[in-house]
This record gives structure tokens, C-alpha cells and sequence, in this order.
């Protein structure tokens, strides 16, 4: 079973930058494919940006592509995701989740943690 804790989340202004991170810990961590998602009150829950291995592919939501950055380092078990020119509508709750390498869905899920800009 795979345990992920997200850290990293606060409060920041319109343009700023937060650097969210995701410790993994529970199964070989290069066996597993990364994701961040993200979930605004009264949306649905989205892919924001993933990452198969530290070396890609990754793939981003358009709302991220050019401000968010996804990358592993598995000596680590940790995946981060750089947040740079942040939006009020970037303001959700943040997840990682794992899923093992081949298989589509992601069957491991952190506790979240809170992301708000502020305009």
C-alpha cells in the first residue's frame, strides 16, 4: 500500500510562486507514475500535471502549461510541483496521487493540502 504526504501549500499573492511536494513512501517508488490534481469547491477534480519517470514524459492541464513544473527525484520517493505566476483560480485543495507503471489508474491518493491565491 502507498503512502503520500503532501506538503507545501499556504497562502500566497497574485504572481507568486509555491513549490508543493509529495513524499511517497510503502512500494518502490520508481515503480510507480506520478500525478498532481487539484480540486476547487464546487468543481470536479482535475489532472493538473503528471510524470511517468524523472526523465518524462510528463503531460499538463492547459491551465498549467508554462507556469507549473512537475519532477521526481526518486532517491527521494518525492515528486514536487514548482508553481510559478499563480491565479486566484489556481486556489484548490492540491493531491498527489501514485499509480503503478502500465496501469491507467491511479489507486493511491494523499490528504491534500490547501493552496490559495489571493488577488
Amino acid at each position: 500500500q502507498v503512502q503520500l504526504v503532501e506538503s507545501g501549500g499556504g497562502l500566497v499573492q497574485a504572481g507568486g510562486s509555491l513549490r508543493l511536494s509529495c513524499a511517497a513512501s510503502g512500494r518502490t517508488f520508481s515503480s510507480l507514475a506520478m500525478g498532481w490534481f487539484r480540486q476547487a469547491p464546487g468543481k470536479e477534480r482535475e489532472l493538473v500535471a503528471s510524470i511517468v519517470r524523472s526523465s518524462g514524459p510528463t503531460n499538463y492541464a492547459n491551465s498549467a502549461m508554462g507556469r507549473f513544473t512537475i519532477s521526481r527525484d526518486n532517491t527521494k520517493n518525492t515528486v514536487y510541483l514548482q508553481m510559478n505566476n499563480l491565479k486566484p483560480e489556481d486556489t484548490a485543495v492540491y493531491f498527489c496521487a501514485a499509480r503503478p507503471l502500465g496501469i491507467g489508474k491511479y489507486d493511491a491518493w494523499g490528504q491534500g493540502t490547501q493552496v490559495t491565491v489571493s488577488s
